[in-house]
């Protein structure tokens, strides 16, 4: 009988602490909270939640875990080992741990003889009595206990002998899980693989050599009569652009746990990235990690984190970046059409994402068709349509335009072609005068706007902190009696780029415009010397495909009725 065994990988989420430590980033006890639920959907097993004593807001996020306990994973607290010349039991951070009442606590102690005598200003015998008087104490109180070992590949490079060391009595003092941690984000992948094999090698023998000797007569260090093996788990970074690479490294090597942020969130160059460890450690490799209908969710998760820090998501990430499964060649396209396989290495719905055709002067016919498409329009590539469509974004794109990073306005411009375009409102025209005062940081504008809509004229005035944020507002207040969904919809971002810069000021201007309802989220263009013209093509088509959208929504239900 054969069965289908997938060994089990344990993910350990620090977002929370190491991944807010990113320069730029910063999140409430609201954020937090929200952020730990979302991985508590996505089937995290332990997610650390921060430090509690070293700042009021991980104090109070650990009590309100307290009151509303997530429902799958472990959440976990974290802390340094004692100071040194004390006792644990007399160290005022344990108790703040202690109090945050997690049945996991991970504690970090230093492994590079050079943090310890430089930096700790310590002796390396009194950092092995931190170390373990902290994990001995934490297990009397009823706490389970990871030991994360600071620098340790640095560390073991310099001095493996003490590096092993501070591993031994971690073990010896009931840590569960050793996890090798590369600080610095200096190591490659052959030294990973090459350390952690010997880590695992001697910790190994260190246990069988202990169970033979069982006294403490015998080996001199108290609680080796009952040592056991702990499990060995892996935290890497990402300052070599190895921290994926490094994690996996050590998972082949025997690894059984891997710590990393949502998006590799982290200080400096950032930390493993899970949403890429998953999919590699679990379709790639075979292990388990997370559900598939979790992993499904993956996407959605990396975008919802970073949502909630207010940082734009990388849309060129590996397996959930919105690029991730994008196609722009005519070749590539037409080859996807007929076997995915072809330019894709996943499936992207197994992560949760999708796939994309990109349209710009490069695409072929084929892009055009699959688009389309995309937007529910079947196009017949031996009709005029089609051919005329592509030639229609050649020349746009050949004056500036850019339908790759605007697919609202090539969905319009498709429905034009085909005669289909629904005329909502039509401008007539709009006056913006704006009041530049001396001395005065703030600046106001006022727009004026006359609209048809129904064949009845309106002219709306409307003020705003500038000229495109007056235009916006004067527009909406023209159109919303009419209607009135454009109250739900929210322009989310606003980008200028500069197309001929050795013009100066005459240069012609990009203006790419993000709208939203609350539920999906569409990008315009507008090209133009003008800037405000630029921006008022895209913020009228971003209005108009905004309408698009409510009206094929409602005609769906009706139809469904």
């Amino acid at each position: 009988m054969t069965t289908n065994y997938s060994p089990q990988l344990w993910l350990y989420d620090t977002t929370l602490r190491d991944g807010t430590q990113r320069e730029g980033l910063s999140v409430s006890i609201e954020d937090k909270l929200r952020i730990a639920k979302r991985l508590d959907q996505l089937g995290i097993p332990f997610i650390e939640g921060g430090w509690p004593g070293a700042n009021p807001k991980d104090v109070q996020f650990f009590w309100q875990l307290q009151e509303d306990p997530l429902k799958h994973s472990e959440v976990v607290a974290f802390c340094s080992t004692r100071r040194p010349n004390t006792t644990a039991a007399e160290e005022p951070m344990l108790q703040a741990i202690l109090a945050a009442g997690t049945r996991w606590v991970t504690i970090f102690g230093k492994s590079w003889d050079l943090h310890v005598t430089a930096g700790l200003k310590t002796t390396l015998e009194e950092n092995l009595a931190m170390i373990r008087d902290t994990i001995e104490y934490l297990r009397s109180q009823g706490r389970r206990t990871i030991y994360d070992a600071e620098h340790w590949f640095d560390g073991y490079k310099h001095n493996p002998s003490y590096a092993l060391q501070t591993l031994e009595t971690a073990m010896a003092s009931g840590a569960e899980w050793l996890v090798l941690c590369d600080t610095n984000g200096g190591t490659l992948p052959h030294e990973v693989s090459q350390i952690v094999q010997t880590v695992i090698s001697h910790l190994s023998l260190v246990s069988q050599c202990v169970a033979e000797v069982p006294s403490v007569e015998a080996t001199g260090v108290i609680g080796q009569e009952t040592m056991t093996m702990p499990q060995i788990g892996i935290h890497t970074h990402n300052d070599s652009e190895m921290a994926v690479a490094n994690a996996v490294a050590a998972v082949m090597a025997g690894a059984k746990m891997v710590q990393g942020t949502i998006n590799g969130y982290g200080e400096r160059c950032g930390n493993a990235n899970l949403c890429s460890l998953i999919p590699n450690l679990q379709l790639k490799l075979g292990y388990s990690c997370i559900a598939e209908d979790q992993l499904t969710q993956l996407t959605e998760a990396s975008r919802f984190v970073s949502e909630v820090v207010n940082l734009a998501p990388d849309e060129h990430a590996p397996f959930v970046g919105r690029s991730a499964f994008a196609h722009k060649g005519g070749i590539h396209v037409s080859a996807v059409e007929r076997n995915p396989l072809t330019y894709e290495h996943i499936q992207p719905e197994q992560v949760g994402n999708r796939r994309r055709i990109v349209i710009s002067e490069q695409s072929g016919l084929s892009n055009v068709l699959a688009k389309a498409r995309s937007f529910g329009i079947e196009l017949d590539q031996l009709k005029a349509e089609a051919k005329q469509i592509l030639q229609r974004i050649k020349d746009l794109e050949s004056e500036g335009f850019q339908f790759e990073a605007a697919e609202a306005s090539f969905a319009l411009l498709m429905h034009e072609a085909l005669g289909g375009r629904p005329k909502f409102f039509e401008v007539k025209g709009f006056q913006v005068h704006c009041d530049l005062i001396e001395g005065k940081e703030a600046s106001n504008a006022l727009a004026t706007i006359k609209v048809a809509v129904d064949g009845k004229n309106i002219l709306e005035a409307a003020e705003g902190n500038g000229p495109v944020a007056a235009l916006d507002a004067a527009l909406r207040k023209a159109l919303v009696n009419f209607y009135p969904q454009i109250a739900t919809f929210d322009l989310t971002d606003y980008k200028v780029r500069i197309l001929n810069g050795h013009t100066g000021t005459a240069a012609k201007t990009r203006v790419l415009v993000e709208s939203g309802n609350g539920h999906q989220r569409w990008t315009t263009v507008g090209v133009s010397t003008n800037i405000l013209e630029a921006s008022y093509q895209a913020v009228v088509e971003g209005l108009e495909y905004g309408l698009l959208l409510h009206s094929q929504a409602a005609a769906a239900v009706k139809a469904s009725s």
